[in-house]
């Protein structure tokens, strides 16, 4: 059972979320180049420290939900019951990440991030570094049993899943056509271990 939150976590949460709500209206208002964290943190009435201690920097709060995102793949790992199969459990969580930023209401966000280097490079970073949690969660795993290059190569794949399918003309079909090489290759790395 999960104790809820206590009073000062929901206004730490509902202070982060007002921060990451302004800065989105306000980058997709003016655009992303011309707004600064000054003129965020005014507009969602906080001190810049504020706004710092909630993002760690500018392209952070385009990216709001990513150490969400993050979580969300670790316990697709570690969540799952005894014996449950890994990659069924990774492509469950890739289908519904995909389906939250392919929704219509997140079209306005990806072109914003399409269209600067500087967001497409934080981008980059935050896939590396998701791949890398998830390639630790999956070598931690007993059951699992692999190596650490096996783990982060799956992990590499499982994430590079989430970024083509948000790109392809239909991203579910694209998840499925792409988990369907992972189990492959997972099958293959279950192969090699076996003595």
């Amino acid at each position: 059972m999960t104790v809820p939150p206590g009073r000062r976590e929901r206004k730490k949460a509902a202070t982060r979320q007002k921060i990451a709500d302004t800065a989105l209206r306000l980058f997709q208002d003016r655009g992303y180049d011309a707004v600064g964290i000054r003129e965020v943190a005014a507009e969602a009435d906080v001190a810049v420290t504020t706004l710092f201690s909630h993002f760690a920097s500018k392209e952070a709060l385009v990216f709001e939900q990513d150490e969400d995102f993050e979580q969300r793949l670790v316990r697709a790992v570690t969540g799952r019951a005894p014996h449950e199969p890994l990659i069924p459990a990774l492509r469950g969580e890739i289908h519904a990440l995909v389906r939250h930023c392919t929704a219509d209401a997140a079209a306005p966000t990806w072109r914003m991030i399409d269209e600067s280097p500087a967001l497409r490079k934080y981008e980059e970073s935050m896939r590396l570094r998701h791949a890398e949690t998830l390639a630790a969660a999956i070598a931690a795993d007993p059951e699992l049993s692999q190596t650490a290059t096996a783990s982060r190569t799956i992990a590499r794949f499982v994430i590079d899943a989430y970024a083509l399918a948000r790109e392809a003309a239909d991203p579910e079909a694209a998840v499925d056509e792409i988990f369907r090489m992972i189990e492959a290759a997972w099958a293959v790395a279950e192969r090699s271990r076996r003595p």
